[in-house]
């Protein structure tokens, strides 16, 4: 069974450049051996993520995003059975979210604006992954 899972966390602190290309790496490398897919936005210290896969791999990589003492603030907005992927073309695509996209985006700036606004988003969970294929579709 395929699921997509997506959450919106806030870090402990604003990450460098650098940090966020470890994380990157470290995710990518350890989905491609999970078969897992997905996506993550970053917006002024507050994450945004899709994971695609089989279930048992895709909770068993939220709960360690969970476990990560750079996260708190951790909100699911949705885990859902899914009949295909569509984030199939990245083991972690990635976007540093900036003024430019809101600017770009004015419809969805009041979502990420200023890092992402998990009530908004939770009240509604089908704004996340439209904002999430936006971005995909821009890279």
């Amino acid at each position: 069974m395929l699921i997509q899972l997506i959450y919106v966390s806030s870090a402990k602190q604003e990450l460098s450049d650098a940090e966020l290309d470890k994380i990157l790496e470290s995710s990518s490398h350890h989905n491609a051996g999970q078969q897992v897919t997905g996506m993550l936005l970053y917006s002024f210290g507050n994450f945004m993520q899709v994971l695609e896969g089989p279930a048992e791999a895709v909770d068993a990589a939220y709960n360690r995003i969970c476990a990560d003492p750079r996260h708190h603030h951790i909100f699911l907005l949705s885990r859902e059975e899914i009949s295909e992927r569509h984030f199939e073309k990245w083991h972690m695509g990635f976007h540093r979210v900036t003024r430019l996209d809101a600017d770009a985006h004015p419809a969805f700036a009041p979502l990420f604006a200023n890092g992402f606004n998990a009530e908004q988003l939770g009240a509604k969970a089908g704004q996340a992954m439209e904002l999430l294929t936006l971005f995909r579709d821009n890279n």
